[in-house]
């Protein structure tokens, strides 16, 4: 019943799987029948992956989506899936899904919170707050403060925030965290929302871990065929070095992304595998525990398998307690965790 407060458990755990490794391969022997889960996203890219690893499995897997014609089309065919309205920009729908879902009086043995956006330009929601901020970490903190009955439930429940290697862009600015007296950066934006992930993660593994609930966040690693980035001008790609001049991904590069098979295996090797029963609180990545990055660790993006490591900001134990009481605010939103 170990905690990740400041990457004391930070370290691999030499799981068995590595960077090449799929769901396939991660899913094989585990057996999820009875089990409810609900993936955020889990209508394109690796949330879809997820998805199906699940089913394949036997969970019924609840999808909450913003575009319910795009996910009803994507998820066709897909046993024991159902589709629910949510958009995690707008708090009174995650609360009327979470209300949907209690209702339902079921246990919720796994919540991926999956879905998210990238470098895109300033937008705000309706209360001013910036999109990036308000998708992947405000709303998936609404979500899962309002599912936390069903949760506790679960005798054994976890939950999975995907983060991203993007956490080492920024660390959370807690003076202007919606870009209000700050020039916006998009790179700075995005950053800062998956720190808050990793934040996120570790205090809520804290708290919940007394029932049986742990948090894990996650690295998919850089992935081929996810309209993640659709959004993000291709300079920025171009800085990084993966596309030429002609805005195309260099040859040398795609070869070397992974397949959304491999993107998802580290969201479901987190959700499932027994190897971590009794610990929490971590940021993983190619299917084990990542390293800890105090500086040590060459990146290169033109090679996707150089960006690894998670920041030890990102798993402070002071600042993991100052988000959350900070997130409680801005939302509106107590989450006690009792």
């Amino acid at each position: 019943m170990k905690d990740n407060h400041n990457g004391t458990l930070q370290k691999p755990i030499h799981s068995g799987f590595d960077a090449n490794s799929t769901t396939h391969d991660v899913i094989r022997g585990i057996d999820l029948s009875g089990k409810t889960a609900i993936v955020t996203g889990g209508y394109a890219g690796i949330g879809l992956e997820t998805v199906k690893t699940l089913v394949r499995a036997g969970t019924t897997v609840i999808v909450p989506a913003r575009d319910i014609q795009k996910a009803a089309n994507n998820l066709k065919g897909i046993q024991n899936v159902t589709v629910e309205a949510m958009d995690l920009m707008t708090p009174a729908s995650i609360d009327s899904f979470a209300k949907r879902f209690l209702a339902l009086g079921c246990a919720l043995d796994l919540l991926i919170n999956n879905a998210g956006i990238m470098w895109v330009p300033l937008q705000r929601d309706k209360r001013g707050y910036e999109s990036q901020l308000a998708t992947n970490h405000l709303g998936h903190f609404q979500l899962t403060a309002r599912l936390w009955p069903a949760l506790k439930k679960a005798n054994g429940g976890r939950v999975v925030n995907v983060s991203s290697f993007g956490h080492q862009m920024a660390p959370f600015n807690f003076d202007d965290p919606n870009f209000l007296t700050r020039e916006y950066e998009t790179l700075q934006g995005y950053g800062q929302s998956k720190t808050a992930n990793n934040l996120f993660t570790v205090e809520l593994d804290r708290r919940a871990k007394t029932f049986g609930v742990r948090a894990f966040s996650v690295h998919p690693g850089s992935v081929n065929g996810t309209d993640l980035g659709r959004v993000a001008p291709m300079a920025l790609f171009q800085q990084m070095g993966t596309h030429d001049e002609t805005g195309n991904i260099k040859p040398e590069v795609a070869a070397k992304l992974k397949t959304v098979e491999q993107g998802a295996a580290t969201s479901v090797w987190c959700a499932t595998s027994p190897n971590l029963n009794g610990m929490g609180g971590v940021y993983c990545e190619n299917t084990d525990v990542a390293e800890l990055d105090n500086g040590n660790i060459e990146h290169n993006y033109g090679e996707p398998l150089s960006l690894r490591g998670v920041k030890p900001y990102s798993l402070d134990a002071d600042l993991a307690r100052k988000l959350w009481t900070l997130t409680e605010d801005l939302t509106g939103v107590s989450f006690p965790v009792a």
